[in-house]
């Protein structure tokens, strides 16, 4: 037996973990034969009829990854996904899958696909999860990630990711090559995307069908990923976990992430109690992210880089969420101090005219499941304003809603379709763009957007705080669509002392635009 359901409720997943480790013995985990002495060892125990550990990302060797024989040549690689290192013009990670231990696993990567280099050697990370976790069969997952540095800005380079028996350099698996491009060292126009709530299905393969029409430099995934876990509570008692739902996402987004950059924050569907006290074990073997956040142990998910004239922030709101509190309080604060280093840091910079900030749960949302989290309005909406922040991004909340511009909980000016914020003077805008493939929510207001509007100035809503759900009517809900969508960015540098701009517009899975207005600054 694991961690009593009335106990889960009251405990974090840190402390479950400690309970389960105190309650099970190595000599009671080894007789089950369940488990093996790696698992016992770092391993998180969970419920069923015999106890049994998933076992958390473990780092090896390509000797030991190779343990198995295989015929390197039956296997491809599969699920590459790209991610930005701490200096996107210079770094970047590039990680793939394959579905039995392989041989010797690598990169090639050059100028044209004809010229490769030679084979760089690919880190291994395995996942075990046993049978009785959840929903998943006795399953191991290979993620390989090679990081690639000193890269030259705004170049497009080729690579390819094998195995011993199989070579992407080798005329008949040329097709096999990905590319990518680095971001340049100037400022310069380009275009990024953003949605939250994916997880597996054709509503997700439609928006990336269309994500990757739109040319992105990057996409900001703004968690719940693929929904292994489909509870959401970060808890080991959490029912229909399966970590085969993984591999089933990272193909379905192999087509965008082999050549965009895939920067996903974490969000409640993402902590997965099985692998690690945090929840995050299985991401970390899953993903490379920059790390220059404040707290890696605790907060994989944090981070930040900057592309041409704009800064990015990822924060993780499973530390601050009052709603579902299974990592409340992880950081202890370091993240909120972080936030606000960042913030300051980058309005200092003469290179940072934009600063974007994406994340989870929402800070401003109507919809009828989780609303707005009061969490994020009492740690990071007063930092938000004091450092005129330009754009904020959720997810949580399975629909398109976007606010007016606000300032101190209030409407600080009207923001219609086609307006224009000046967050210098005025205020910040908040988009939910949680309608990326996962079943849609509702409102309680009508529908209101491009083409389409039904002007609402009183919405019934609440926000999720310590205490409970508390009602508010709210007069901020600008745009609402309840139906698939993603959001795309168009930045537009402007020499010093002149406007730069933000063009913020919400894209349907039909490809209609929903929403569209324009976030301006004087560029420095």
């Amino acid at each position: 037996m694991g961690v009593p359901e009335k106990l889960a409720g009251r405990m974090s997943m840190a402390e479950q973990h400690e309970y389960l480790r105190a309650r099970f013995s190595r000599r009671t985990m080894i007789r089950g034969g369940a488990v093996t002495l790696g698992a016992v060892a770092g391993g998180a125990f969970v419920p069923g009829g015999t106890a049994q550990a998933a076992v958390p990302a473990q780092r090896t060797t390509t000797a030991a990854a190779s343990a198995v024989s295989v015929d390197g040549a039956l296997v491809a690689p599969f699920g590459r996904h790209l991610a930005w290192g701490n200096d996107p013009r210079t770094e970047i990670t590039v990680s793939w899958q394959v579905p039995v231990a392989v041989k010797k696993p690598f990169i090639r990567i050059g100028a044209h696909p004809w010229d490769l280099s030679r084979k760089i050697e690919a880190e291994v990370r395995t996942l075990y999860t046993p049978a009785g976790v959840g929903a998943s069969g006795d399953h191991t997952q290979y993620y390989l990630h090679a990081k690639l540095t000193h890269l030259r800005p705004g170049r497009t380079y080729y690579y390819g990711v094998g195995h011993h028996g199989f070579d992407p350099a080798e005329r008949h698996l040329l097709g096999t090559l990905g590319t990518f491009t680095t971001a340049p060292d100037h400022k310069a126009p380009f275009t990024f995307t953003a949605f939250g709530d994916e997880g597996v299905g054709y509503h997700g393969l439609a928006n990336n069908a269309l994500l990757l029409g739109q040319n992105p430099a990057f996409h900001l995934h703004a968690g719940d990923i693929a929904y292994g876990d489909p509870s959401g509570a970060g808890k080991t008692t959490d029912t229909g976990f399966d970590s085969r739902t993984w591999d089933q996402f990272l193909a379905q987004t192999e087509s965008v992430a082999k050549q965009v950059p895939w920067m996903p924050a974490y969000g409640n569907h993402d902590m997965e109690a099985w692998y690690s006290p945090n929840g995050y074990g299985g991401e970390e073997a899953r993903w490379n992210l920059p790390d220059n956040g404040p707290d890696k142990e605790n907060l994989p998910g944090v981070y930040s880089f900057v592309y041409g004239n704009t800064a990015v922030i990822s924060l993780d709101a499973n530390d601050i969420s009052f709603e579902i509190p299974a990592n409340l309080g992880i950081s202890g604060g370091t993240q909120t101090k972080w936030l606000e280093s960042q913030l300051k840091k980058y309005r200092a910079s003469k290179d940072v005219d934009f600063i974007v900030v994406f994340f989870h749960h929402c800070a401003y949302c109507t919809s009828t499941a989780h609303a707005s989290e009061g969490g994020v309005r009492q740690e990071w909406v007063p930092l938000f304003e004091k450092y005129t922040v330009d754009l904020v991004i959720n997810g949580h909340n399975h629909q398109y809603e976007r606010t007016d511009v606000i300032k101190g909980d209030k409407v600080a000016k009207k923001l219609p379709i086609g307006g224009t914020a000046y967050p210098e003077t005025e205020g910040v805008v908040y988009v939910t763009a949680g309608a990326a493939g996962r079943s849609l929510y509702a409102f309680s207001a009508p529908d209101s957007y491009e083409g389409h509007e039904h002007e609402t100035d009183s919405v019934a809503s609440f926000i999720n705080t310590k205490d409970g759900k508390v009602n508010e009517t709210v007069a901020w809900s600008r745009v609402r669509y309840l139906n698939y969508s993603f959001l795309r960015v168009d930045v537009t540098p402007a020499q010093r002392g002149r406007q730069t701009t933000l063009t913020v517009s919400g894209i349907a899975e039909t490809g209609d635009r929903i929403d569209h207005f324009t976030v301006s600054r004087r560029a420095k």
